[in-house]
């Protein structure tokens, strides 16, 4: 019995002693540098629509197009035809836009709300549009887009999109002015 005593008074002392190095070590060793962080997803996604922001204002339809995924794409825009199917008819579609409105056009992005979940999220905001046609007039657009976006070879990119304007169902009018 008294052996059995010693030898639990022995373990118990080993492994004081050896919490007691072990916690040493650890205060005297620097902790291992933290890997490096970049934006969070959902920073990248915001970063994506600022720089659509400034492409739309630019006028660059290759530029908004590199917003978009060139495998995939659906969009359902507001104007004809009711979608579009893929990259290249939704660059046409840019093209087109701006074809009808040389002037010159301004574009702000609000009320972005961003939710990520893995390598998909979505998003939704409201987008007012300033246009200037061919003959001088100006046109105010504003519309409600839903994103879908995928993280493809770690850049996040829009995957699908649906543009939309509120309508007034007494007059069956679009209210391109809507508010909430």
């Amino acid at each position: 019995m008294r052996a059995l005593t010693i030898l639990t008074s022995a373990v118990a002392l080993s492994l004081t002693m050896t919490g007691a190095a072990h916690a040493a070590d650890t205060a005297a060793t620097p902790a291992a540098a933290a890997p490096a962080v970049g934006p969070s997803d959902k920073a990248q996604i915001q970063a994506l629509e600022k720089g659509f922001t400034a492409a739309f204002n630019a006028k660059d339809s290759k530029k908004i197009m590199s917003y978009y995924a060139r495998q995939g794409l659906f969009v359902f825009d507001v104007t004809p035809p009711r979608q579009h199917v893929g990259w290249a008819d939704y660059k046409k579609d840019w093209d087109d836009i701006f074809a009808t409105f040389p002037g010159p056009t301004t574009f702000t992005l609000s009320d972005l709300s961003i939710t990520v979940s893995g390598d998909v999220a979505y998003g939704h905001s409201i987008q007012d549009s300033h246009f200037t046609a061919k003959d001088g007039s100006k046109i105010e657009l504003v519309v409600r887009v839903t994103d879908v976006y995928r993280k493809i070879g770690g850049k996040w990119l829009i995957v699908q999109e649906h543009v939309s304007i509120p309508v007034d169902l007494d007059t069956m009018k679009p209210d391109p002015m809507s508010k909430p």
